[in-house]
């Protein structure tokens, strides 16, 4: 198997690459996010692979970084999620955006993707929604209060202030990393009002 090439750029398809390793011309299938930040044609670039066989062919996919890799074998866990959906997704979100949307719950974020209804979105963040925190750079404290949210379980005053700055215009994962500091400062028994006009501050800032 296939786990690495290193090569020149030889020339560039629609969603492949040539590279040239030892004369050998590999055609290695990447999101359009790596696309972008490969090389000219002539120059050298590495990209980690991860080896398709099949009953009739042989495919690469490449990859800037073994975290890409891995968020690609990671999505196609998901049901009705195969190597396109997946290249499109990480074409759409680099690796550290897709981990923080699934951490917390922005569905929106990957709807975003061509060809990503909200179903599969929904899908995607609720079945690796327990691998995304070990890859998120948001607060734990956010993490656990979007699940809560999510899940109905948050308190009702938390989950009544998040909804407030959701109405007013703020994304969920804004909001609930606003109201997670506004918790945070206020205590425990905080009224709704009181936990809007803290997340307001925490917005502004």
């Amino acid at each position: 198997m296939i786990g690495k090439l290193k090569g020149l750029i030889d020339s560039y398809g629609e969603d492949f690459v040539i590279l040239d390793v030892g004369g050998v011309g590999y055609q290695v299938h990447c999101s359009s996010r790596t696309l972008q930040h490969l090389p000219s044609p002539g120059e050298a670039a590495v990209l980690s692979i991860e080896t398709y066989v099949r009953e009739d062919q042989i495919k690469l996919f490449g990859f800037r970084t073994d975290q890409e890799r891995e968020w690609f074998r990671l999505l196609q866990t998901v049901q009705g999620v195969g190597a396109k959906v997946a290249l499109a997704v990480l074409g759409t979100l680099q690796p550290s955006d897709l981990a923080n949307a699934i951490a917390l719950r922005d569905k929106a974020a990957v709807a975003r993707t061509p060809g990503v209804g909200p179903k599969v979105a929904e899908r995607i963040v609720t079945e690796l929604k327990d691998k995304a925190p070990a890859f998120a750079n948001v607060d734990p404290a956010v993490v656990h209060l979007a699940g809560a949210v999510d899940d109905q379980r948050a308190p009702r005053p938390v989950a009544d202030a998040i909804s407030a700055l959701v109405n007013l215009g703020y994304g969920q994962p804004q909001a609930a990393a606003a109201i997670a500091s506004a918790s945070r400062s206020a205590g425990e028994g905080a009224e709704t009002a009181q936990l809007i006009r803290l997340g307001l501050k925490e917005l502004a800032k």
